[in-house]
């Protein structure tokens, strides 16, 4: 319970980079608890978490600028629909591969994220344009924590 009224004052705080950032760490936490409930048999926690992880992948698939990012932001929207297959693909076969597969791929985005995000802060700054999908998640999640929703 206080694990996700922290994460919800973390949202609800957060600028749109770090948004991004805990994404990730969002996605990573729910494939890890996805091949967890794989190895328990417990075919429901599995599946919910899977359902969780994509969802996480397609706010990170809106964030991206397809004008402004050109070549990077296809290749990362090709990779995110390419984990979203694999995610998929572990849970109709119930295989712990292909969640592997996409845990490894969301780690070195991550860890690339990282490095580059100090960079991207210091951008971010200088100007006041948001990432497209980044300030719709950041108003959806506000309006359902005033809901008493909470992610």
């Amino acid at each position: 319970m206080w694990r996700d009224a922290y994460l919800d004052t973390r949202i609800l705080s957060a600028d749109p980079l770090e948004l991004v950032h805990i994404l990730y760490e969002h996605t990573l936490t729910m494939v890890a608890d996805a091949r967890r409930y794989l190895a328990e048999g417990n075919i429901a926690a599995r599946g919910h978490s899977i359902s969780r992880a994509i969802a996480a992948i397609d706010e990170l698939d809106c964030s991206l600028d397809r004008n402004a990012g050109g070549s990077i932001a296809r290749n990362l929207a090709a990779l995110y629909q390419y984990m979203r297959s694999r995610l998929l693909t572990a849970n109709i076969r119930q295989e712990d591969a292909p969640l592997a597969e996409v845990e490894s791929l969301l780690r070195t985005l991550g860890e690339a994220w990282n490095a580059i995000r100090p960079a991207a802060q210091a951008e971010s700054q200088e100007s006041a344009e948001e990432p497209r999908g980044l300030k719709a998640f950041a108003a959806a999640k506000a309006e359902y924590a005033e809901q008493g929703w909470s992610a």
